[in-house]
Parts: structure tokens; C-alpha cells; sequence
């Protein structure tokens, strides 16, 4: 029994320790364990407006370059958002970027990044990420129509939502997607160095109004 109570100390001692991390990675905490319900339970609740948290939200892109030999990673430093549920259980929302806040940790990179070879943030400041009729599929997904919105072109993206966590209080989503650059007219690449794919990874959580 003393060992079984010795187990338990260490364990909830681990997870305070791991609190922060778990946040920021938008996982459930010990405060959300207690409050954890399922997708379907949560959209049956009524109507519902959400704010997104950008502290534990993230939207990142992953682009090969160099014919392949090496990954750009990249990140926005500056998003908000908000969600809806409606009284039929359907989901809504936008996530909007601000695009100047694009963020590689490589300033002339960025810089370029920032020009009309790519997000052309002068005429486009915001990319917006918009999804409507969002309906729950299997107990953890969202299924509808995702539209991507950058540099002044506008693009359906074909993605499942994921839904990582759930509580009353809060929701992270996540969703992967590969978007091709060119459709936005991104389409500098000398001697094809660069893919014209990116990998699109967002976390995004948000919390009841």
C-alpha cells in the first residue's frame, strides 16, 4: 500500500511539473481532468460563442527546400480567432494571421517572405483560416468546409479536424493539411529548389465565452 501511495505522489508530481508544457501544447491539464466531456455531449450543449487562446495556439508550415536536402520550418507569431456553435450542433469560425508575423528565425528569409514573391503582407496583412458547417464524425473529428485565404487568392483545403482535447471550458482542434503554394501565387523557386507543397499544421484552442 505505501508503495502504491508512493506511486501516486510521484506521478502527480510529474504532472505539476509538466503543467506548463501541457498547456502550451494545448493538451489536457490536471484542471481540465476532472472536466473532460465527450465532442457530440459538448456540441448538444446549445448554442455557444468560443474565443481562441493564442498562448497554447500555433499555426506552423513546413516547406522542403534545396531539392529536398533540407526543411524551412516556420511559424506566425501573431493569431486570434473565434468559434460558434449553433444550436443544431454545427461548428463555425475563422482563425485569423497576422501575415507580417511570419517567423522562420531567419530575418532575410522573413523579410522575403514578407514580399509580393510570397505573402505580400504590404497588400495582404491577414490569412485567414475560415471553417463552416462543421459536424462531430466518429467521436473526435469535425468534418466540413475549410477555406484557406492568403495574399489575395482563396483556396478550399481538404483536412479532417482532429479534436485533441475537450472540456467545457476549452477545446483544442488540431489539423494537418498540404497546401500548394502556387495556387496563392507563390510560385518564386529558381531552378525548382524549393517544393511547392507546405505542410500546414495547426493547433488551435479554444475557450467558452
Amino acid at each position: 500500500m505505501e508503495d502504491i501511495l508512493r506511486i501516486t505522489a510521484i506521478v502527480e508530481v510529474f504532472l505539476r511539473i509538466s503543467e506548463p508544457i501541457r498547456q502550451r501544447q494545448g493538451l489536457p491539464t490536471m484542471a481540465d481532468r476532472d472536466s473532460t466531456i465527450d465532442l457530440p455531449s459538448l456540441l448538444s450543449d446549445g448554442a455557444s460563442e468560443w474565443t481562441l487562446d493564442p498562448s497554447t495556439s500555433s499555426v506552423e508550415f513546413h516547406v522542403k527546400h534545396f531539392w529536398g536536402v533540407m526543411t524551412v520550418h516556420g511559424h506566425f507569431d501573431a493569431i486570434t480567432g473565434d468559434g460558434k456553435v449553433d444550436s443544431d450542433g454545427t461548428v463555425s469560425g475563422d482563425i485569423r494571421i497576422a501575415s507580417d508575423s511570419v517567423n522562420t528565425k531567419n530575418k532575410q528569409r522573413d523579410k522575403h517572405l514578407r514580399s509580393d514573391d510570397f505573402f505580400d503582407v504590404a497588400a495582404h496583412p491577414t490569412i485567414t483560416i475560415s471553417a463552416s458547417g462543421l459536424t462531430p464524425f466518429d467521436g473526435s473529428e469535425l468534418r466540413g468546409s475549410i477555406t484557406l485565404s492568403a495574399a489575395g487568392h482563396q483556396q478550399t483545403v481538404a483536412t479532417v479536424v482532429q479534436v485533441a482535447a475537450a472540456s467545457a471550458e476549452g477545446v483544442t482542434l488540431r489539423a494537418e493539411a498540404t497546401v500548394d503554394r502556387t495556387a496563392f501565387d507563390m510560385t518564386w523557386s529558381p531552378l525548382k529548389m524549393t517544393a511547392p507543397e507546405a505542410r500546414t499544421v495547426v493547433t488551435a484552442r479554444f475557450v467558452r465565452n
